[in-house]
């Protein structure tokens, strides 16, 4: 049975050492040379921290930071990356969490990391790789401690307060997730994954460790590409890409910008989509041009380890105004909905929020047992020890099973004496032909609904069209285009800045 992460990379390096593992815009990287840069990395940071202890990144995803990252591991303690883009105020709330140890940056970075971490001890990445060697015993001696609950990596995500939360995801969530992720949709060591998030970014995980699992190759995509329609598809062709793991937002920007209309890469073999509800039009588009491709909803917070549920879309034509259903819930995983009283809902069309048990779980928030215990609780439907993840997500289930996601529960709003899902609201404006994206948000203050949205409509004709899709109680109070929507780090609709726009506090 497999008890730590490390195990993969070294069964493919065994098996296929001179396979190419991740290629970046600057090369290729070979599973032993994954291997042996991982483990110079790990006998370096062992001097300097203990188990479980973090090393932080602070750079791009590239081969040098997968290199790195793995060395953390190898080191017995966990990578944490630090998106180089994010204000100086946010990187020292999320160092305030981690004490790091040391930081890790590489030459393009160097310059800016000097300042932002002055008082923090500072190393390239190229130094370590260059300057270093394994210490195999030491390395040996650090794996017979290790423990299968022992974390892998904490990704932060945005906290209520203010302050970021540091999600703990350990060796057995993973160790759960991968070999059924890879083994339902049959990524093999023939696939060639096209990496599109960010590595402080979940959806990033099932890239990394689907390849180090499978022997599959990840090729990293350069973050500047996604605003830059004809470098991004004439990269997916020239590097075959076969497997596509995405957030909404990436695939909305191809299809807006119409970038099957320079180039179709005709290798892609499937398509996963996740983070956002996906929007029918762009969905048609992609079918459009990629017809016989398997495309897969997939649905789950970080704190459960990337996913809980799928749903493979039909080979159909789907009409504007439906929503694509999240589907049923992975192998080891469960999945169910619970009502505001803590009763466990069945029936199809009765809405409650999602919760999540088993070992996908992550070990909490970093260094903040408070909130932890806010989320991660006793399942209220048993007497047995069983913990729970309560999603803060709504959804309702079909007459056929499937889950079909709603809304957060803080975007579902009483008003004009109605209860209301947000997420309604915006399905049905992307339904209609001139609005590309949606984000309604309620102001509690002044009881009005704000629409924004991306497209070439005008306001008056997409209140006329939204009137015959909705109720007047749901018709928005205000509607405010804009150019493009603004996107947060992870590539979800920025509803803080959103707000900022329209005056709503």
């Amino acid at each position: 049975m497999t008890k730590n992460i490390l195990e993969w990379l070294e069964a493919s390096e065994k098996r296929v050492p001179e396979k190419i593992a991740f290629g970046d815009e600057n090369g290729d990287l070979t599973f032993r040379e994954l291997y042996d840069g991982a483990r110079v990395c790990g006998t370096y940071f062992a001097q300097y921290i203990d188990r479980k202890d973090p090393v932080v990144f602070y750079l791009e995803k590239s081969n040098l930071a997968i290199r790195g990252m793995f060395g953390a591991v190898y080191a017995g303690g966990f990578y944490s990356l630090i998106d180089t883009r994010q204000p100086a105020e946010r990187i020292h709330k999320i160092l305030e969490v981690l004490e790091p140890k040391i930081i890790v940056t590489d030459e393009q970075f160097q310059e800016q990391a000097k300042e932002i971490f002055a008082d923090y001890r500072l190393v390239l990445i190229e130094d370590i790789l260059s300057g270093n060697e394994i210490n195999e015993e030491l390395l040996n001696r650090i794996r017979e401690e290790a423990d299968v609950e022992d974390p892998v990596y904490v990704n932060f995500t945005s906290g209520s307060t203010g302050a970021p939360k540091g999600v703990t995801i350990c060796h057995r969530s993973i160790i759960d997730f991968i070999p059924h992720f890879t083994n339902i949709f049959g990524i093999q060591e023939t696939d060639i994954m096209g990496n599109q998030a960010p590595f402080d970014f979940d959806v990033s995980v099932k890239d990394i460790f689907s390849g180090i699992y499978t022997g599959a190759k990840v090729q990293i995509i350069p973050r500047s590409y996604f605003s830059n329609p004809t470098k991004l598809m004439d990269y997916l062709c020239d590097h075959e890409v076969t497997v596509l793991v995405w957030a909404v937002s990436a695939m909305c920007f191809v299809s807006i910008m119409n970038g099957f209309g320079y180039k179709v890469p005709e290798t892609i073999r499937m398509v996963m989509f996740s983070g956002e509800v996906m929007p029918i039009k762009q969905f048609n588009i992609w079918k459009k041009y990629l017809p016989d491709v398997r495309y897969v909803n997939l649905y789950g917070p970080t704190e459960i380890t990337c996913n809980c549920t799928y749903y493979e879309l039909e080979d159909r034509p789907y009409e504007l105004d439906e929503v694509i259903p999240i589907g049923k819930a992975f192998p080891n995983e469960k999945v169910f909905l619970l009502d505001e009283n803590d009763h466990l809902v069945t029936e199809p069309g009765i809405s409650g929020e999602i919760c999540v048990a088993g070992d996908c779980l992550a070990l909490g928030y970093y260094h903040n047992p408070e909130r932890t215990k806010e989320v991660f609780v006793q399942n209220p439907l048993t007497e047995e020890k069983e913990t729970i993840y309560r999603t803060g997500d709504l959804g309702e289930y079909m007459a056929d099973g499937n889950l079909v996601y709603r809304s957060r529960k803080d975007f579902q709003i009483k008003h004009l004496g109605h209860r209301i899902e947000l997420g309604e609201i915006e399905s049905q404006v992307q339904g209609i032909d001139g609005a590309e994206r949606a984000c309604a948000i309620y102001d509690f203050k002044k009881k009005r609904i704000f629409l924004f949205y991306a497209g070439s409509i005008d306001k008056k004709d997409l209140q006329e069209a939204l009137k015959e899709k909705v109720p007047a109680f749901m018709i928005p109070n205000k509607m405010i285009q804009v150019e493009e929507m603004p996107m947060t780090k992870n590539g979800k609709i920025d509803r803080n800045k959103l707000k900022e726009l329209g005056g709503i506090k």
